[in-house]
């Protein structure tokens, strides 16, 4: 794939392009994508807030806000009139890359808004106010298909499905948009390769639905940021058996992805 150029800087923010990370099958690596992908666009000048939109709070705990110390969450944004965005969003240690924190408190919220109207544009409604303010914004779904997600997608001007190269992450593409048909679904990153004798490896053309263009290469597994890892120091039985090796792997994952952030900025899928 050619080297894209770097992008040129931006006079000024918004409108914000929302993006969705969805994918039913879990531990496909959608959170830890969202984490770098979010920082590698704000290492480009993007103002970026990352949404999380699974109830483990994975998304937040990642960039260091504690899920059980929240008062006021997307859950109550997405419930409550009155609250405003702008108090909610937090700021991480990366500039330019906020957060909308999310916490257990998430998962009623799916039984409560089967009973409201137009329930599938509440979470448009809650990124209305500040899509000025920011470049990209990435919305982390949790692994399904539920009402939840469904908010994510309505609210959404692209997606992004990560999958391994592997049988079970190809089985449930169907479910998450990517069907045979010509032409068919959203945008996808090439499935993450693991050398396993019982994963199908075969390339990204293979894995994905003909008519859905991957986005650059292979993305190896990934790990966060040196700032977003509370617990760093390897043990030392955990050495002897290669762990050196796999944090230069997941290191790899991780510097794969401003490549990713370029390339959706020169399509117009990100500001």
């Amino acid at each position: 794939m050619p080297e894209l150029p770097e992008p040129a800087a931006l006079d000024s923010h918004g409108p914000a392009r929302i993006i969705s990370m969805v994918n039913q099958k879990g531990g496909v690596g959608k959170t830890t994508s969202v984490i770098n992908l979010g920082a590698a666009l704000a290492e480009l000048g993007r103002k970026v807030p990352l949404v999380d939109l699974d109830p483990q709070g994975a998304l937040s705990a990642g960039l260091g806000v504690n899920p059980y110390d929240l008062d006021v969450t997307v859950y109550n944004l997405l419930m409550e009139r009155g609250h405003d965005v702008r108090t909610v969003i937090q700021e991480t240690e990366t500039e330019d890359l906020d957060v909308l924190p999310a916490n257990i408190d998430l998962s009623a919220a799916e039984v409560t808004l089967v009973n409201e109207v137009a329930r599938e544009m509440a979470l448009a409604r809650v990124a209305r106010p500040v899509a000025d303010d920011y470049d990209v914004i990435i919305i982390d779904c949790q692994p399904s298909l539920g009402l939840l997600t469904v908010n994510a997608l309505a609210a959404s001007h692209g997606v992004i499905i990560p999958l391994e190269a592997e049988y079970f992450a190809r089985a449930r593409r169907g479910a998450a948009g990517g069907d045979d048909r010509e032409g068919a679904g959203p945008h996808q990153p090439p499935p993450r390769a693991r050398r396993h004798p019982d994963h199908d490896v075969r390339p990204a053309h293979a894995a994905r639905p003909r008519g859905v263009p991957a986005c650059g290469r292979g993305v190896p597994r990934q790990g966060l940021p040196h700032h977003h890892q509370p617990h760093r120091e390897v043990p030392r039985r955990l050495r002897r058996r290669g762990a050196d090796h796999l944090l230069r792997h997941l290191e790899q994952g991780r510097r794969r992805l401003p490549a990713l952030a370029r390339e959706l900025i020169s399509r117009g899928a990100a500001a």
